[in-house]
């Protein structure tokens, strides 16, 4: 049987899933980071036209039998959605004509903003643990029942658990947030009882609670998973549910054909598919992004300096991508320390020009430096959390990103040890830390220092971006080596 081509015969039926994830904004393409045998490797990928281009192809190739899924973080992480609070992708959006999405970062402009742009946008927001306090219903439908290629497809979205736990309190206002797992055996019940073939579970949890969730509750035929900008060219399978996550910034996009027959995945067909120059662009939708993009695009062009090294934000402890903005806060506000969340969002920068755009994909949230004052016990008891948040023996207590960026120390850590004692040594600018001294410290956002920690915090009148270029307006050239910040011994 021809593995894209419908199968009726023998009462099986085919369906292609398309996924998307963690886009975080990228309308065109930009440079993303590979690993090679030889290291790292920069490429030119991603792009709405190139993605809508493919859709099209695809769904013509199927005649039709196609679902095509968003798992969120769509709506933030460039200038032209930080500057539109998320307006400028409702056109883009709905010309991929997408089936469903569940949130993250989508909630950065507030409840009421997310509300109505969801409303804008012609496929539905799916969140089964995301719910109101005033009432105690859901805020969204927790699912959707469609028909494609014959088939009866029940989808389940599940939001990001941590939008309230880890996020500004702007993100989940009048709003809690659950696993999900609770709720899920029921909506599958309900979902099948009203005919529904194969069930797909839209998730923002992250691969490694995915796949916890996944082993715990049945009759899941497919997870689509998000958060973690997992690249897996191979699905994975727990309990009977095949799993598949598709990088981030729109740099791939995933494609699983299911042969489906009585309700049981007969068998299954993945690829990871590269969004890259062999993909001709769709002409209407480069029409939109160039709309889009013309108001900003000489500003975001220009070039404020230039780096002798790659700047990435892709390894867990350390990236150079986020030491350069460390080092930039620090600058501007004259202290010795530093922090800043461990982000994964924010395409690479190749050896070369600098531009404002690069700036603004460091830091979209553009969040004012500030500072604080900390004992060295915070700063120990700080970064103990943050280490359990990424490395909990149990998936459903990580709640991060990375390691949290460091400037200014040298934190010797053991992984493999349990909640609270993975910290082995600190040094602070040299000296080991004294948990009883006050140190003073900037940052960046509340997720750089979260607010149960530290004294007299303030804002200081600059802001992040405005730190980066003021900061090559200095060192017009820079090159940023390991400092050793977070190393596991």
């Amino acid at each position: 049987m021809n593995g894209h081509e419908p199968a009726h015969r023998y009462g099986v039926k085919t369906i292609t899933i398309l996924q998307m994830n963690d886009t975080h904004g990228y309308l065109e393409p930009h440079p993303e980071l590979f690993w090679e045998s030889g290291g790292e490797t920069y490429r030119t990928a991603g792009g709405y036209a190139r993605i809508s281009a493919l859709f099209k192809n695809i769904r013509e190739e199927r005649n039709g039998a196609v679902i095509a899924l968003d798992n969120g973080d769509t709506l933030h992480g460039t200038y032209p959605c930080v500057h539109s609070k998320g307006e400028a992708l409702i056109e883009p959006l709905n010309l991929l004509k997408l089936d469903a999405w569940t949130v993250h970062w989508d909630f950065a402009y507030g409840v009421d903003c997310l509300r109505e742009l969801a409303a804008r946008l012609a496929h539905p927001l799916l969140a089964i643990n995301c719910y109101r306090k005033d009432t105690g219903a859901l805020a969204y439908p927790p699912s959707r029942l469609l028909e494609r290629g014959g088939l009866r497809v029940g989808i389940i979205g599940i939001a990001a658990t941590i939008i309230d736990k880890t996020m500004p309190v702007h993100f989940s206002e009048g709003l809690r947030f659950t696993l999900g797992n609770e709720e899920l055996p029921g909506q599958i019940g309900a979902l099948r009882a009203q005919g529904a073939e194969l069930i797909v579970v839209l998730s923002h949890l992250g691969l490694p609670q995915d796949m916890k969730l996944a082993s715990e509750v049945s009759g899941i035929d497919v997870l689509v998973s998000g958060h973690t900008h997992n690249r897996l060219f191979e699905p994975l399978r727990v309990n009977g549910a095949v799993v598949i996550q598709s990088g981030c910034h729109g740099s791939f996009i995933g494609r699983l054909d299911l042969d489906v027959e009585e309700e049981r995945i007969a068998a299954v067909r993945h690829r990871l598919i590269r969004i890259d120059e062999t993909i001709d662009s769709d002409a209407e939708m480069q029409r939109v992004v160039d709309k889009i993009m013309a108001p900003h695009r000489q500003m975001l062009s220009e070039t404020v300096g230039r780096t002798g090294t790659a700047l990435h934000r892709n390894t867990i402890f350390e990236a150079p991508m986020d030491t350069l903005l460390l080092e930039a806060i620090a600058e501007a506000s004259g202290a010795k320390i530093a922090f800043s969340n461990g982000w994964r969002y924010g395409a690479p920068i190749p050896p070369g020009p600098v531009t404002r755009n690069d700036l603004w994909n460091i830091v979209p949230t553009n969040s004012p430096l500030s500072l604080t004052e900390l004992t060295g016990r915070e700063i120990w008891e700080m970064l103990e959390e943050n280490l359990e948040h990424t490395f909990a023996a149990d998936p459903y207590r990580q709640m991060g990103g990375y390691v949290k960026r460091c400037l200014g120390l040298n934190v010797y850590i053991k992984i493999e040890n349990p909640k609270g004692a993975r910290v082995q040594q600190i040094f602070a600018e040299g000296s080991p830390l004294d948990k009883e001294l006050l140190y003073t410290a900037a940052f960046v956002t509340m997720q750089g220092v979260p607010e149960k920690y530290g004294r007299n915090r303030r804002n200081l009148a600059m802001h992040a971006v405005d730190a980066l270029e003021s900061y090559f307006a200095k060192h017009p050239n820079v090159s940023i080596g390991t400092q050793g910040s977070v190393v596991a011994i």
